[in-house]
């Protein structure tokens, strides 16, 4: 399966460990596609409904639901957790995400 950066696949997460966000979810693969080809593994940041406005979790609208895209919770897992693929943010979702990763683990 072809993984696109920026993409959003459902993720089998589990088994976690405390406050890891857990269950099968979607996920954006935040992952560029040169290491998406060329490696088993993807970087993802998990996707849920239930959220409040903090500066590291990016609003978007998918599949006529509000979800968050959890900036804090980044990971590297193996392409094999991968279940399906639903499609890809926005233009604007991704500036915004960049924008989030940017400011949180760059600047």
């Amino acid at each position: 399966m072809e993984l696109n950066q920026y993409e959003i696949v459902l993720v089998n997460l589990d088994p976690t460990i405390g406050s890891e966000i857990k269950k099968t979810r979607p996920c954006v693969i935040i992952s560029p596609n040169e290491m998406n080809e060329n490696l088993r593994t993807v970087t993802i940041a998990p996707m849920t409904t239930k959220s409040r406005k903090y500066p590291t979790r990016i609003k978007i609208k998918h599949n006529n639901k509000t979800g968050w895209v959890v900036i804090d919770q980044i990971r590297t897992i193996d392409k094999v957790r991968v279940v399906n693929k639903f499609g890809s943010l926005s233009d604007k979702e991704i500036e915004e995400c960049k924008n989030v990763i940017r400011e949180t683990f760059v600047d």
